[in-house]
């Protein structure tokens, strides 16, 4: 008797299932599927509470466990609230790699974009997104890809920088070879990434990109930004290493002073500008100063009918 093609699916489905027998773990469902292994929400029997495991896929001598293992101590250095924690990792009865780490609840930053209206807005998401990399810099981990599928924007706001399994540890402050492999999304891979080597400064051309394609019209096309928002872009996507930002740091204080009405570094302003920008910030004290001296006006013309 022929199995069915669906049988087929349902049963590779099922061995597919990590063996969590003896662990303080319960499977609760799949969550998603890459091409190292799964994730899947489990629930913590000891805590209880649900948290997600991504287990690899294939037996543990395989090379992507290197990668696995070093993504979970990535994880474990990391800790900032913009970058998932890890909780626990190890070996399953059926021999495969997992480790353990806070459960997301929420959407990739390509889903919520027609969500989040509003130039600062966006703005400032992005924002705590470059203080999540520039953190990771801090202590020397580079994401080297950084794009709208490994953004989660919580149920509550909170945003995360995921999937750190690409990362190059104690990469910050000088080329280096990423292991002869060529990493990052089309669109957002800094130029230098396309002959396999990554630094701090692919990761600001990432976060470049990202402020570009975030603050594009939903109906395509170039983005009309205003002129120091563009002029963060094309210097943090810069084609020469050198002439982005010297940081994620400094992309990030740049960023947080468009959205306080400050001069932003990568900008020169001309007058005209300055007065908008001072106007925009001070609307209003300048309001109720022209208010009052209306009134002190009109009282005076009053006074001399």
């Amino acid at each position: 008797m022929a199995i069915s093609d669906a049988a087929l699916r349902h049963l590779r489905q099922v061995a597919d299932l990590p063996d969590l027998s003896g662990t303080r773990y319960a499977l609760v469902e799949l969550l998603g599927r890459g091409g190292m292994g799964a994730v899947y929400r489990v629930r913590d029997t000891a805590l209880e509470r649900d948290v997600a495991m991504k287990v690899l896929a294939g037996a543990a001598g395989s090379q992507p466990r290197a990668r696995l293992e070093q993504e979970a101590r990535v994880l474990a250095r990391l800790e900032h609230p913009g970058i998932v924690p890890v909780h626990d990792v190890g070996l399953l009865p059926d021999g495969r790699l997992y480790y353990v780490m806070k459960l997301v609840q929420g959407q990739r930053l390509d889903e919520v974009k027609a969500n989040v209206a509003g130039i600062a807005e966006r703005v400032r998401l992005l924002s705590r997104v470059a203080e999540a990399v520039a953190f990771a810099h801090a202590h020397g981990v580079v994401h080297r890809d950084l794009s709208p599928a490994n953004i989660m924007v919580g149920t509550f706001g909170e945003v995360l920088v995921v999937d750190w399994g690409l990362a190059l540890v104690d990469a910050v402050g000088g080329a280096r070879p990423a292991d002869a492999v060529v990493a990052g999304t089309p669109g957002f891979m800094a130029p230098e990434q396309a002959v396999g080597q990554a630094t701090a400064a692919s990761d600001v051309y990432a976060l470049g990109a990202l402020v570009r394609w975030w603050l594009a019209s939903d109906r395509g096309g170039p983005p009309r930004l205003p002129r120091a928002l563009d002029a963060i872009v094309s210097k943090a996507t810069a084609a020469d290493p050198a002439a982005r930002y010297r940081s994620a740091a400094t992309l990030a204080d740049d960023l947080a002073s468009y959205l306080d009405g400050e001069p932003v570094s990568a900008h020169r302003e001309s007058a005209l500008e300055w007065l908008v920008r001072f106007a925009k910030k001070y609307r209003v004290a300048i309001l109720l100063i022209v208010g009052y001296l209306l009134m002190r006006v009109t009282l005076l013309l009053m006074r001399g009918l």
